[in-house]
């Protein structure tokens, strides 16, 4: 009787094991698919609350990713072989959504995004509106596409350098 016992457990064991190698090894799930292009900020239905200015100095440069250079060229406009300065209105905006850095700012120009504030220079804004009560709040200031000139018959690259006071 032990005997008959033990073989139906090695049988019933035999069994299991064969099920479970026959079925193969656990898939992952599909990861969710991607939404078409990269990440963008949407700009506020709400006005700006403030213009920055630092006397049209414009010190501070955006962190512009390669993938703005197009954006940025159009908005430098026609200016031949001479390197662009082509004026504008920045709208920074903080963005509390941003999944690479948790104070990033971003820029606006026309309406389109250019860049963001580089993370500590982002840091150090974010606490400037802190301190002015204005935390969140999309704002203002004078910007200024430049570069973009003709080097050794290559083009340049472009930058945005905004009016407001560095943040050192």
């Amino acid at each position: 009787m032990n005997h008959l016992i033990s073989l139906v457990i090695i049988l019933l064991t035999g069994l299991a094991v064969y099920a479970i190698l026959r079925s193969g090894p656990a898939r992952p799930a599909a990861p969710p698919p991607r939404a078409g292009g990269p990440y963008i900020p949407s700009l506020p239905d709400t006005s700006p609350v403030r213009h920055w200015s630092d006397g049209g100095r414009f010190l501070v440069e955006v962190s512009s990713e390669s993938r703005y250079q197009a954006t940025i060229g159009e908005l430098a406009g026609e200016h031949g072989a001479q390197s662009a300065n082509a004026p504008y209105q920045a709208v920074l905006l903080p963005d509390d959504h941003n999944h690479y850095e948790d104070k990033a700012v971003a820029v606006f120009m026309a309406g389109r995004m250019v860049g963001y504030l580089a993370p500590k220079d982002a840091l150090r804004f974010r606490q400037r509106l802190a301190a002015a009560e204005l935390a969140g709040q999309p704002t203002t200031c004078d910007a200024m596409v430049r570069g973009g000139g003709d080097w050794q018959g290559k083009r340049l690259a472009y930058v945005v350098v905004l009016d407001v006071e560095p943040f050192e």
